[in-house]
């Protein structure tokens, strides 16, 4: 049985990087049958002289991922001087890099993934709000940064979605008067609650408008203004017994409003 060949993967950071640019090198050869040895968080000489070692025994090749340019010199050094074949995957890029750029690189181990972080995190974000959408679940209540609450047509699903990309969890929850709120609503900490008002006049045009938009009659009770006045009556009602905040969001664009939410937000922390 012919044996798979063996790469030694060596990173200042958890090899990620490393280990998917030697995949790819080594799919072209041995028809993509290979092994693959991980070395994390690789900061001193010792540690590359012992992969250095196994890497003699096993007559194996090193790939590397390192930012600090006096230990990828060392891995190139002792690579020559034991005749083992090493790849610096990031040197030569850096190089090249701050060339271009004429500017010296951080030289900071796993930016990478606190970049990879970040865009997880805002992912993560996004997928709550849609599943938390319109109280469609009550449970997010309890796992949100933010909950939204407001009668139809006060722009909670597009504020939910754009303080999402910013990376906060929100939930958001529709205030109808035939409808009692969640229970949960009563027992988050209220200064995660945002109540969104908005005067009768703006919510009749809009609701009008939106009426058109669907090819419906603008005499339906959604804008009906008897109506409109009864719902915000009762979302004063709720927002008053929760003791949230309350911002007006009568001319202001979602992006307006989610800068007020941050700010609140960030002095709250």
């Amino acid at each position: 049985m012919e044996r798979k060949p063996i790469a030694y993967v060596l990173s200042d950071s958890v090899g990620e990087t490393a280990e998917l640019v030697m995949k790819a090198g080594l799919s072209q050869f041995n028809n993509g049958e290979y092994k693959i040895q991980r070395i994390p968080y690789v900061n001193d000489s010792k540690t590359v002289d012992e992969a250095m070692q196994l890497a003699k025994q096993e007559a194996v090749i090193i790939g590397f991922t390192i930012v600090d340019p006096k230990l990828r010199a060392y891995i190139n050094q002792q690579g020559e001087r034991l005749n083992i074949a090493v790849i610096d995957i990031m040197g030569p890029m850096l190089e090249a890099m701050e060339q271009a750029f004429q500017e010296k690189p951080k030289l900071e181990p796993g930016l990478v993934h606190k970049l990879d972080k970040d865009y997880f995190k805002r992912i993560e974000a996004i997928e709550f709000a849609v599943k938390y959408d319109d109280g469609r679940d009550p449970r997010g209540i309890s796992h949100a940064d933010i909950i939204l609450i407001g009668v139809s047509r006060t722009s909670k699903t597009p504020l939910s979605q754009y303080l999402a990309l910013k990376r906060f969890k929100v939930a958001n929850i529709p205030i109808v008067p035939e409808v009692e709120p969640p229970e949960e609503l009563y027992h988050v900490d209220p200064k995660k609650c945002i109540g969104l008002k908005i005067s009768s006049e703006k919510l009749f045009d809009i609701r009008k408008e939106r009426l058109k938009a669907l090819g419906l009659g603008s005499q339906a009770t959604y804008a009906n203004i008897s109506r409109i006045h009864k719902e915000l009556e009762y979302f004063d009602t709720i927002v008053k017994k929760i003791g949230c905040r309350v911002i007006d969001v009568s001319n202001k664009a979602v992006e307006e409003t989610a800068n007020i939410v941050m700010h609140y937000m960030q002095h709250e922390e």
